[in-house]
């Protein structure tokens, strides 16, 4: 652990230089086969290299944590990146990490819920006490508040049709997931906005969407290179359940070639620059992030694509 978080550093430090506008991480726990350090801790420690990037948590598991520590963690997280903190949040779908932290999992909508709430009034109330079903706090003056007013962005990830329009009724901006292919996102992103008009909620200025991500001289190799990594991530993904919290019959146990197509950012500078101005026009998004490390990657493979995109395609993108 102690390599790979000092990797992720320099990998921060080349993505400052590169032109890169933020540096987010994830959670899980019981994570086996793959090793994840702690998500707060980690971005703290790479907010230190970030410059005038933002930081985000992509995602944080809401319902596994009491939302006083989370609010306080938060606040604290923002302080730390002077006021350039996003908080992502989300539902969590695997059985272990519930059981482990003893949630029952038909409360986590609730809990998600309740959470929030609890959390923006330590935020920007004077006084706060609170009486709900999952959680209580005396009454209270709280006096540790985040940078940003009222409170850090919060993003919502979300991956069937169910919690995507629950996003869109709470006015949330919906993380689009990197699992879902371009059609399947097409037709979530149309019951978004579909909803949100439904809810009297505004369009999001920022509307986030994430991709996998491997460049390279041409799609072949881009192919090749990133098979070894991506295709055993999604067996594990697909042992862990996550294809069936997405909507229909997706699976992940198929051809790499067949999994890839549609779902993965794969191939040269130019067809980079192509599928980004696609999901521009097609979806909306404005705010893309790219997972471009994957368990067992050698950091030179990681840094060289870094290089790549702001020299080839951060410029074209951005119009610097």
């Amino acid at each position: 652990m102690p390599r790979k978080i000092q990797e992720s550093v320099e990998q921060v430090q080349a993505a400052r230089e590169a032109g890169f506008d933020l540096i987010c991480t994830g959670q899980h726990y019981l994570a086996a086969p793959y090793q994840m350090s702690s998500s707060l801790p980690l971005l703290a420690r790479l907010a230190a290299e970030a410059g005038d990037m933002s930081v985000a948590a992509t995602v944080i598991l809401v319902p596994l944590h009491n939302p006083v520590e989370l609010a306080e963690s938060i606040a604290t997280m923002d302080a730390i990146c002077d006021g350039r903190f996003i908080f992502g949040v989300g539902l969590g779908y695997r059985e272990e990490e519930y059981t482990a932290f003893g949630i029952q999992r038909g409360e986590r909508v609730g809990r998600l819920r309740e959470a929030l709430d609890v959390m923006k009034l330590l935020w920007t109330q004077d006084e706060v006490e609170f009486q709900g079903r999952y959680y209580q706090v005396p009454k209270c003056s709280p006096a540790t508040r985040p940078v940003q007013l009222p409170h850090p962005p919060i993003w919502v990830a979300a991956n069937n049709d169910a919690a995507i329009r629950r996003a869109a009724r709470w006015g949330y901006p919906w993380i689009i997931n990197p699992h879902a292919t371009v059609p399947m996102v097409a037709d979530q992103w149309a019951k978004y906005k579909e909803t949100l008009a439904q809810s009297g909620n505004q369009l999001p200025d920022t509307l986030p969407m994430m991709r996998e991500l491997y460049i390279a001289e041409d799609r072949e190799t881009a192919y090749v290179e990133s098979e070894p990594y991506l295709a055993p991530k999604y067996q594990a993904y697909a042992a862990w359940g996550q294809d069936k919290a997405l909507p229909g019959e997706e699976s992940f146990s198929i051809p790499y070639q067949e999994l890839a197509k549609d779902r993965f950012l794969l191939g040269s500078p130019e067809e980079v620059v192509q599928e980004i101005r696609r999901y521009e026009k097609e979806l909306d998004a404005n705010c893309l992030i790219f997972r471009m490390q994957w368990p067992g990657m050698a950091q030179a493979q990681v840094l060289r694509q870094i290089e790549l995109l702001g020299k080839a395609v951060i410029p074209r993108i951005k119009g610097v």
